[in-house]
Order: structure tokens, then C-alpha cells, then sequence
């Protein structure tokens, strides 16, 4: 019973983190649209908003992988069972 309620535990939780994808996914497309407005203002700059905004994506990013590696050790390297 006991490994039962931790397996369904584990699951949830991997749910969980998965879910955390979202929000990267989100962030990214807002700031891909604003770095293509401000380039539409501003044709001139556009190697400094590309590459800031190429550097908010990737640590955007970041925090999507996190949780992906999370939810695949709670499935299938589970350190509870």
C-alpha cells in the first residue's frame, strides 16, 4: 500500500513539473513579439535587442529543462521506490 501511495506520489508530482514547461513557453513568445516590435521601431538596434532577448529566452529556457529533468527522475529514476 505504502509503495502504491508513493508511486501515485511520484506521478503527480512529475505532472506537476511538467506543467512547469508552460510558463517558459509563454514568456518566450511574449518576448519574441516585443523583440520584433522594438526592431520594427527601431531597424537600427537590431543586434542589441536580438541578442538580449536571444539571452531571456535561453534562461527562459532554462527553468523549462528544470522541470522536465524533474518530472523524468520522479517517472523512471524514482528514489523512493
Amino acid at each position: 500500500m505504502a509503495q502504491a501511495i508513493i508511486a501515485a506520489g511520484c506521478a503527480v508530482g512529475a505532472g506537476l513539473a511538467a506543467i512547469a514547461g508552460i510558463g517558459p513557453g509563454i514568456g518566450q513568445g511574449f518576448a519574441a513579439g516585443k523583440g520584433t516590435e522594438a526592431v520594427g521601431n527601431q531597424p537600427e538596434a537590431k543586434g542589441d535587442i536580438m541578442s538580449t532577448m536571444l539571452l531571456g529566452c535561453a534562461v527562459a529556457e532554462s527553468t523549462g529543462i528544470y522541470g522536465l529533468v524533474i518530472a523524468i527522475i520522479l517517472i523512471f529514476a524514482n528514489p523512493w521506490i
